[in-house]
């Protein structure tokens, strides 16, 4: 059968207290509704519907997928009329309902559920709690057949001592949708139009009601508040942790990760405590991270050693590369295998040839750096002149002497050596030396000022 998937986003949020719409809060660097599209993009449905309310167009600029239908829920009138906007858009035979607000969610967990339902069947995903207080109970008969869900500002004193819950999320055919989405009635303590008035129909039309709980709880735990999404945050991450553990990665205080993005690291790394790894970021065999350290966008090669606090954002770092403590690695860096890039030491759209060195307090932006070249400390590529960029080439073997500034564009040839202090501006033939600084001037006898009574 062919699937859609409705999202209900439309709700404000208030407890957040938040100019930003609810479902555009964060878990792990993402809005919790792009969550929720993801996972449901992992069952290849024909068509997304995301129903909108409050902060809509926000919402709409910011949710990517595709097969995005989105559906308007001007007033808020409940679950069950939040839906019936969005079937204008359905076509399909079957419809998962999900929820923005619901961010961890598992793919896995969603293509087991919607397995189990046909034209005959309705699926409804519950849960077992010690404490259900808050939530809708799930009421069965005699022989254990679901017979209706009851809120609990509906629910008798008999009826509130069930511990199974609705969690919301539901799978059935569309045309029960549309035969049964009419029929609902606002009478009731909310004066709202219940999604889960749905399932006493479907009982008393024959329907069969299966129900699944999903492996972990958290996966069907909602955000009203920022205490509850900060739980999640913690959650979220903690899963991803032992996933990495499990798979050969030695994390020296898995509570002190954190992943915002989508990440592949081999086995055998070794990363320490409050690191932060963000987009796409790969990481080969035998790596080690220090503390303190950023990582976005980055590829870094196997055997690598980052130290503490340093940055790497949006470059591309070979094998067996030393870099830090307190390195920025700006986009556009690449580092080919055993170069080194050291404490205080900033890069930006520079190759660094392999067995390179820029070792201390140096900026290196728009260069290419060959093999085997040493850049001394306090070296300055002045790439810009307040209009353009321009590039700064260091070949093969070049010394550069410490203090140095290259004023772009310059090249500096293969096995040539800059002075210490040198301000070079033309370029250095093969194997030559450049020095370029004032003459040095003594003066005996000196009297250094003193401060006047």
């Amino acid at each position: 059968m062919s699937l859609a998937v409705v999202i209900l986003a439309a709700g404000k949020g208030t407890r957040m207290k938040s100019a930003l719409p609810k479902v555009l809060h964060a878990v792990a660097g993402k809005p919790m509704v792009q969550h929720v599209v993801d996972a449901a993009a992992s069952l290849n449905p024909a068509n997304i519907v995301i129903v909108y309310g409050h902060g809509g167009e926000q919402v709409k600029a910011t949710v990517t997928g595709e097969q995005l239908a989105w559906a308007e829920q001007a007033e808020q009138l409940g679950t069950g009329h939040a839906v019936a906007q969005a079937m204008p858009h359905v076509k399909e035979d079957m419809v998962l309902v999900l929820y923005g607000d619901v961010p961890l969610i598992r793919p896995e967990t969603l293509k087991d559920f919607v397995a189990s339902v046909d034209d005959n069947t309705l699926a409804l995903m519950t849960l077992t709690l010690n404490d259900p207080n808050g939530y809708g109970r799930i009421v069965r008969d005699g022989q254990n057949n679901v017979q209706r869900i009851v809120e609990q500002k509906d629910a008798s004193e008999a009826e509130l001592g069930i511990q199974e819950i609705n969690t919301g999320i539901l799978a059935c055919s569309r045309r029960f949708l549309e035969e049964s989405l009419p029929k609902l009635s606002s009478n009731n303590a909310q004066g709202e139009y219940y999604l889960t008035d749905l399932i006493a129909m479907a009982s008393q039309s024959g329907l069969n009601v299966e129900t699944l709980q999903p492996n972990e709880g958290w996966e069907v735990d909602g955000v009203n508040d920022r205490v509850q999404l900060s739980r999640l945050e913690r959650i979220f991450q903690q899963a991803q942790a032992e996933v990495l553990m499990r798979d050969g990665v030695t994390l020296l205080d898995p509570s002190r990760l954190d992943i915002r993005g989508s990440v592949q690291i081999a086995s055998d790394v070794i990363i320490d405590v409050n690191v932060i790894l963000e987009g796409d970021v790969t990481i080969e065999e035998g790596v080690v991270i220090g503390p303190n350290c950023i990582l976005r966008d980055a590829n870094i090669g196997a055997g690598t050693v980052v130290e503490a606090n340093t940055l790497i954002d949006g470059a591309i770092v070979g094998e067996n590369c030393q870099l830090g403590p307190y390195a920025r690695l700006r986009p556009g860096t690449e580092l080919a295998d055993n170069a080194k890039v050291g404490n205080f030491v900033e890069t930006k759209k520079s190759y660094i040839g392999e067995g390179s060195k820029v070792n201390h307090l140096t900026y290196i932006g728009d260069s290419q750096i060959g093999k085997g070249v040493n850049v001394g400390a306090g070296t300055i590529t002045c790439n810009y002149d307040g209009a353009n960029k321009f590039q700064t080439v260091m070949k093969d073997g070049a010394f550069i002497g410490s203090n140095s500034s290259l004023v772009a564009p310059v090249t500096i040839g293969q096995n040539a050596t800059v002075g210490a202090g040198s301000t070079i501006t033309k370029d250095v033939d093969d194997n030559g030396l450049a020095v370029a600084r004032g003459q040095q001037r003594n003066v005996s006898d000196w009297k250094r000022p003193t401060k006047k009574s």
